[in-house]
This record gives C-alpha cells, structure tokens and sequence, in this order.
C-alpha cells in the first residue's frame, strides 16, 4: 500500500513538490543549520546570468558593454580597462562598477576605483569614484560613469569609453602571481605580473534614460522637508538582506532586525515612486568589550543606477547606537538640476538600496558577534505621475516602482526590480518565500494535507481500477 501511494504522489507531482518543500526548509527556514548569513559569507552576489567581458588595455581592444545588460570582469591591481558602449544622442547613460576585493584584503580608506566616461575624441564627459572609506575593511563599492544629454560636452550619437581604474596605494591585496578573484576561465584586460596585487571583480550594469517627451522644469525645487522624522517604533522583523544588487531583499516602512557578523555586507531595496521621501537609519546594538572602532556600520543609499545617494560610518564603543543618513529630497525629475550629490541623485522613481557593511575590525575588540542591527524605514510624500519619456528606458523598468515591489516587501522577494514576477509560480516556493509564517505549524498543515490528498488520488485509482 505504501508503495503504491508513493507512486501515486510521484506521478501527480506531490512527491516531488515535497522535496523540494523539504529542502527549502532545512535551506532558509530550519534554526538548526547555518545559512551563508549566519556562517559569515562575505562575498558578493553577482547577478545570475551575467555576461563575462574582459577590459582592454586601451580603446582599441576595449571590451564591449550594451544598455541592459550585467557583466562580470576583472581589475588588476595596476593599470585600467577600458570598455565601449554605443549610446544614441537623446538618451543619457549610466554605467554603475561595483568594485569586489577578496575578502583578505588589506585595504585602505583611500582605496577604492574610479569610473571615467570618455566620447571618441578622448573629451571626459564624467568622473566618479568610490572608496572604501573608515570601515578599513574590504567590501563591495560602487562607482557610476554618466554621459547626461544636455550638457555642453559629450553630446551627439556614438561610441563611447568607460575607462575603470584602481585608486590609492595602502596595499589593496595580498601580493601574489596568481589571479585570485577572476571570473572562473576568463582573464582580465591586463594580466597581472608575477608580485602585483590580487585582482577586484568586477560587476557592470548599464543603463540608459531617454529625454522627457514635454519640456520641464530646468531648475531643482526650491524648498522640501528636511527635518529628521522620530524614529519608528515597535518590534522588528526579522530580514536578512541580500549578497548584492541582484538580490537585494524588499523593505516596506517599518522596523526590521538582522545579525551581521565583522566583514559582512547585506542589500536591501525600498521602491520609491515619484513624490515619495525615504529616511533610514542602521542601529548597531550593544556588545560586550571595550575600545573603539572606526567606521564600524557603514549604512549607504543608492538610486535605482547603483549612484550612491548618501553615506554614512558609525564609530562604536560597545553601546548601542544609531547611523542615520542625512536627509534627502522627494523623488523629482528636476532634482537633477541640484548641485548636492544628495539632491540630483534622487532624480528617478525605482528601488532604491540601502547596503550595509560591518567592518571586520570589529573583530579584534569585540569578537565575531553576530551584532545585531536594526534597520528602520520611512517613507513619506505624496505619490504623483511621473514625467512622459519620448522613449523607453533600458532596462525598461529601472525607473518604475512596479506594482509587484510592495507585495515583495512584505514577503522579503529578492531580485531586481520586474525581475520577481506578479501572480502565479510555484506554490512551494511561495509559501518558502512567505516570512512570518509558523514554520512547524505550516510544515505540518502541509504534509498532512497533501499525504490526504495523495491518499485520496490512490484511493480513486484502485476505485477505477477493473478487478477480475
């Protein structure tokens, strides 16, 4: 009998479904068994199905990037690469580098990557960098290159260079003849000598914004709230975030709790539409010690083109305290006509990411936790319209808090944004996906109610089933 109802439950799919069920829970959900949070991973989530390009050595060979994709390469430890993009004369570009070091790295405050966009006769069009500031402690920092329409220089229809380059010189890596941190069965644009440092990953994601199909405002809003709101209270959540960009886990308004552990960087995202405002801040909580440690929370805000929007660094002592960014604006097109890097950065509607690093210097005075840190959320502002592009973004919603977002918050869905999905997919995963349920009630409601209906499905078979 036994036998026959598991056949039964193989060919009507239950069987297979929990398996799967099974495994998805002692993955994410059992307390029993370690996930890659909880064991202290530090590397970064690259996007699935990212693309590998390899970076020249100069504009003549320089690896080729399109609006809308993601890819994967490599940075030496000495010297640039160089890529290419074709871009159109009424779209302005963006194209984010995050910089990924080992996670033994050595590295400085003053190191990190710079990202310049270049046009064909060598003009700069922009320059931007990241560094990783007074954390000391390797983790992922993002850069973005621009070429915006509307500007004096770098106009017209065309290829154009995004040149990426190490910065500082406080021994950013391990010297070694190796390369350590390339894409596994590719080689970076200029392969690194025999004694030079370790190379960074790299991730690129490109993107592109059409001009508005009406004239506009040219000058940024005069007045907006800037007051620090009193922080939310009531119990946290729990929400653990994401390895990267790509998996960045969706936050509502609200209170959320996670366990970080010294070297660990965690991604959130909160979608915003046009005349929303977000203010956010990080609380580290207490432990046992004494001492201080620089930098020790670094909480950053960054738009839906990875732009950093504003920064903050906690120092700690062992008591409980908060990291607060600064206040920023309402989401506005014409925000991109400040002069603040906090104003003309929240120029879009989308999702916007919150980062989180833990500084591994906590280590030595403190031990290796995890720390708890609560992260608080607001959102305020009244949602409107936004402006009428003459065409489509790339990719096509990039600047569009989607319908799909708000729902993903309240279950933690990971994934960029229109990359979740709406209705619809497997049962399994969603009730996986669920946070908030009661695990052991749910898995037992679970069993008990497809074993019945397997039961029932063998039941009706022998029923049918034509006897001598």
């Amino acid at each position: 009998m036994r036998g026959r109802t598991r056949r039964t439950m193989w060919r009507t799919g239950l069987l297979p479904r929990l398996c799967t069920l099974f495994a998805l829970f002692a993955l994410f959900v059992s307390p029993g068994v370690p996930t890659a949070a909880a064991a202290g991973d530090a590397s970064y989530g690259f996007a699935p199905g990212a693309r590998t390009v390899v970076g020249g050595q100069g504009t003549a060979d320089a690896g080729r990037l399109e609006p809308g994709g993601i890819y994967r390469s490599s940075l030496p430890g000495a010297g640039s690469l160089s890529y290419r993009i074709r871009l159109t004369a009424g779209d302005t570009a963006y194209v984010p580098v995050t910089a990924v070091p080992p996670a033994d790295a050595t590295v400085s405050s003053t190191d990190g990557i710079s990202v310049t966009v270049q046009d064909a006769g060598g003009m700069r069009c922009s320059f931007a960098s990241a560094r990783f500031g007074a954390a000391l402690s390797p983790h992922p920092v993002t850069a973005v290159g621009e070429r915006e329409t509307g500007r004096s220089l770098c106009q017209g229809g065309g290829t154009y260079y995004v040149i990426v380059q190490r910065l500082g010189t406080g021994g950013s890596g391990t010297t070694t003849g190796t390369t350590l941190g390339t894409t596994p069965g590719t080689t970076s644009g200029a392969t690194p000598t025999v004694g030079s440092e370790r190379p960074w990953d790299l991730e690129i994601a490109p993107a592109t914004e059409p001009r508005t199909a009406r004239a506009g405002a040219t000058t940024a809003p005069r007045t907006w709230d800037s007051a620090t709101p009193e922080p939310l209270g009531g119990t946290p959540r729990e929400r653990s975030g994401g390895t990267g960009f790509a998996s960045a886990r969706a936050l509502d308004q609200g209170v959320w709790r996670t366990g970080l552990v010294p070297g660990e960087t965690r991604f959130y995202k909160v979608p915003l539409d046009w005349g929303r405002q977000l203010h956010a801040s990080a609380e580290l909580g207490a432990a046992a010690g004494q001492g201080y440690v620089g930098g020790a929370l670094d909480l950053s805000l960054h738009n839906p083109v990875r732009g950093t929007v504003e920064d903050t660094a906690l120092g700690y002592t062992g008591t409980a305290r908060p990291a607060v960014l600064g206040p920023v604006p309402p989401v506005e097109y014409a925000n991109r006509y400040a002069v603040p890097a906090a104003v003309t950065s929240v120029r879009f509607a989308g999702d916007y990411y919150l980062v989180l690093h833990l500084s591994e210097r906590l280590t030595g005075t403190f031990g290796r936790g995890p720390f708890a840190v609560t992260l608080r959320v607001q959102v305020s502002g009244q949602a409107h319209a936004g402006p009428q592009y003459a065409g489509r973004p790339v990719p096509a919603d990039v600047f569009t808090a989607t319908e799909q977002d708000p729902a993903a918050a309240l279950t933690g869905a990971t994934g960029s944004t229109g990359s979740a999905g709406g209705g619809g997919g497997d049962p399994v995963l969603k009730l996986v996906a669920a946070g908030g349920i009661g695990t052991g009630t749910l898995l037992l409601a679970v069993l008990g109610g497809w074993t019945l209906a397997a039961r029932r499905s063998q039941t009706r078979a022998s029923a049918q089933k034509p006897t001598a």
